[in-house]
């Protein structure tokens, strides 16, 4: 750290970008001597990186035990927002969540079946969905393990939308489009556009939405429809929008509505932990420290 040191010492006023601390073992393993290192000769702790906020890292929680702190202007704008939609909601509010796994989100399924009033579930993650109503899905992804969650929710009193129609490719590998029961060796990769019509509808009858999570394969153009009839809904509902970060947020800037939507959060993993829990340990660091604004 003396390098570093010697250079801030030696930089004009204005803002000094250093590298990625986790190339440093200490980081993630919040380790406090290298905190210590951190924090020397530092007069102030600012955190305004919302997206590395739920990680309990050296950086993140450490230098606030020790120096006055604040939260930057993008961190304090992320927790006003994603805290109205969690406990203040315009109804109805709607989650549209996809990807992959559903093992990923049970923590802010589970928060938001609290708050919402209905679920739109796409991507790789509806095919547990579907093989929980016992419909066939051929050789879909689908997690054996969450079968008995997914049951548990589509036997509860939530509005749950799922598939209709799916994009994908048949036991050739060929482009397919299927109903709701997939063929042996069938392979769903996006939801179809009767899906997409019906999703983009439920958005627009919404006044909020947050969505995380694409529809399909959306990288591959053949499987990207039912993200961009997602995405162009968000941008086109009178309904107060958040996306979620990560892939959607991808998504959005893909397609070009990434300005349409009212909160694109900078965090993926952070915007579904905050909504799951109403805190983050970024956020508890903050608010533990002795000076903080």
């Amino acid at each position: 750290m003396d390098p570093i040191r010697k250079r801030l010492s030696e930089i004009a006023p204005g803002v000094e970008l250093l590298e990625n601390l986790r190339f440093n073992p200490g980081e993630e393993a919040n380790d406090s001597s290298f905190v210590a290192h951190l924090i020397k000769g530092m007069d102030l702790y600012v955190n305004d990186a919302f997206g590395a906020a739920h990680r309990a890292h050296a950086s993140i929680v450490g230098p606030p035990k020790s120096l006055p702190s604040a939260a930057g202007r993008l961190l304090q704008r992320e927790v006003e927002v994603l805290g109205e939609m969690r406990n203040n909601p315009k109804r109805p509010l709607v989650a549209v969540l996809g990807g992959a796994k559903i093992s990923d989100k049970i923590g802010v399924i589970d928060a938001l079946s609290k708050v919402v009033d209905s679920f739109v579930i796409g991507g790789g993650m509806c095919f547990t969905f579907l093989a929980a109503k016992s419909l066939p899905i051929g050789d879909s992804l689908c997690e054996l393990d969450q079968i008995s969650f997914c049951k548990k929710l589509l036997e509860s009193d939530l509005k749950i939308h799922l598939p209709e129609d799916i994009v994908g490719v048949d036991k050739d590998g060929n482009f397919a489009t299927f109903g709701v029961r997939l063929p042996n060796g069938a392979k769903g990769l996006d939801i179809g556009p009767g899906s997409a019509a019906e999703f983009a509808d439920i958005i627009m009858g919404a006044r909020s939405v947050f969505w995380n999570g694409p529809m399909g394969m959306f990288e591959d153009e053949r499987f990207a429809a039912g993200t961009r009839t997602v995405a162009q809904a968000m941008s086109e509902t009178k309904a107060f929008t958040i996306v979620g970060g990560g892939d959607s947020a991808a998504a959005l800037a893909q397609f070009g509505f990434e300005k349409d939507v009212d909160h694109v959060s900078t965090g993926g993993g952070a915007s579904l932990e905050f909504l799951e829990l109403g805190d983050l340990p970024g956020l508890s660091a903050l608010r533990g420290a002795s000076n903080v604004n």
